[in-house]
């Protein structure tokens, strides 16, 4: 079973719908244990990072989330749960994220014209083609939406890179512990073969 966790701050439906369509068991909940208990777990998350983390923390999901990360079970980010992941970001200062992984998430800067946020199709450059991109060919197309991005994480856990006028670090696994920018839900075939990919994944 798959766990999407519901921590106020998620864009839960899509998700579950993607999840339904590839024919997946799978809830969307706040409940501690049933998180725990999942096979699978899914963090996702739309909004800003100050109020994802005080959503979190409101809702008592803090160390849960902590917990389901470094279990060992595959666990997915999405999105503002790829950033939460992290340990603070530009866009609310003195907000401590998770601190799972090291690295700072950053404003796209708007230079060259380029509109922010971002949204829209973009390539991604796969470093890893084991874990969640297995099976998907380099330069794949996904679907993004955001302003803010992750740069300086550490170089043996990134996945996957794509240009936004920078290079935006945009997915990361660290054995189990995966988590991607981009929308997989909404990124047609390829997005789906990812999602496929992580609930295939063992613990």
């Amino acid at each position: 079973m798959v766990a999407v966790i519901d921590y106020g701050a998620g864009n839960l439906m899509s998700v579950k719908k993607a999840l339904d369509y590839i024919g997946v068991e799978n809830e969307i909940t706040a409940d501690k244990n049933k998180i725990k208990n999942a096979d699978h777990i899914i963090l996702p998350g739309v909004g800003s990072f100050g109020d994802a983390m005080e959503s979190m923390e409101k809702s008592g999901l803090v160390e849960t989330v902590k917990e389901a990360a470094i279990s060992g079970k595959p666990f997915l980010g999405i999105c503002l749960g790829l950033q939460l992941l992290f340990e603070e970001s530009d866009e609310t200062k003195n907000v401590k994220g998770l601190s799972l992984l090291r690295g700072k998430i950053s404003s796209i800067p708007r230079e060259n014209g380029l509109k922010v946020p971002h949204v829209g199709w973009n390539s991604v450059s796969i470093k890893n083609n084991n874990g969640i991109f297995k099976d998907i060919p380099d330069n794949s197309y996904f679907y993004f939406v955001h302003s803010y991005y992750l740069n300086g994480a550490e170089k043996e856990v990134v996945s996957g890179e794509t240009e936004y006028g920078v290079n935006i670090e945009c997915a990361v696994q660290k054995g189990n512990l995966c988590a991607v920018q981009f929308h997989p839900e909404k990124s047609g075939e390829v997005g789906l073969k990812l999602l496929k990919n992580f609930v295939e994944m063992e613990g």
